[in-house]
């Protein structure tokens, strides 16, 4: 398997982890796709470059290449279900509307999964896990941030719009709940965006498996709409006018992890 993620080390206690940003296909997903799905229509569109401030601030940045099509990084290795309800499995079978993702027998094999699993999913986590070892070394504590997207109305996981920040903490088992009250206190004060925490989006496997406040790595997961800063449908243009003003939210969002950070643990 040739390149399957990107990695930049920075120099602040705090990792963005982007897993479903991802275009890459294998040849036999690629083939196997129903029309509607070879537009790759349910990615996290755009966010490597809605956060590229970030390495400037000096976090590390980690970034899937292979669409969640092909394996999902944000689902654990078992494929337990994450959420009560309709969803989606670490392969999964059907795109965000419920409809099939794969033509009728053309699904990849078990053997080709299990290469995928091998290839693609465990290297993209076990540079997480390094990382944040390395960042509690350094630092004394590991700050993790699971940057996310979606569309604003999607009526088959969800009812109604989706709150444009949706915060996830695994209900408060996967960070502090001080630093969860002020990523809070920062989207209340965010004029012109709705937010939520602990909603529909709780957070996903990276963050409830990465999130260990007893061990001093604190993560927290962002769904944020994408009608905050894109066009939802085809071509999935990305929106300067809207993108700019979230940006700035983000900004914020990440400064106060960071100061909360130090704040928590003085040197």
């Amino acid at each position: 398997m040739d390149k399957v993620l990107s990695f930049h080390q920075g120099t602040l206690p705090l990792l963005i982890s982007i897993p479903h940003a991802g275009l890459r296909l294998t040849p036999v997903v690629k083939a196997g796709l129903v029309e509607q799905a070879q537009s790759l229509p349910d990615t996290d569109w755009h966010i490597p470059r809605l956060y590229d401030f970030a390495r400037g601030l000096g976090a590390s940045v980690v970034v899937a290449e292979y669409s969640r099509f092909v394996i999902d990084q944000n689902r654990p290795d078992d494929d337990q279900p994450l959420y009560k309800g309709a969803t989606t499995g670490l392969y999964p079978a059907t795109l965000f509307n419920g409809e099939p993702l794969f033509k009728a027998g053309k699904e990849p094999s078990p053997e080709e999964r299990a290469e995928y699993l091998e290839t693609i999913w465990r290297p993209y986590h076990q540079t997480i896990r390094q990382e944040l070892e390395r960042l509690r070394e350094t630092f004394g504590y590991a700050l993790l941030w699971d940057a996310h997207s979606i569309r604003s109305h999607v009526p088959h996981l969800f009812d109604g719009k989706l709150p444009d920040f949706n915060l996830g903490t695994f209900n408060g088992a996967s960070c502090d709940p001080q630093l969860a009250a002020r990523l809070e206190a920062v989207c209340a004060q965010a004029e012109g965006y709705s937010h939520v925490l602990n909603g529909r989006f709780k957070g996903g496997h990276i963050t409830r498996h990465y999130g260990d406040p007893a061990r001093h790595i604190h993560a927290v997961q962002l769904e944020l709409a994408q009608s905050t800063y894109m066009e939802e449908v085809e071509p999935f243009t990305y929106r300067e006018d809207l993108a700019q003003p979230t940006q700035q939210v983000l900004e914020r969002l990440l400064g106060e992890v960071l100061a909360w950070g130090r704040e928590r643990y003085p040197a």
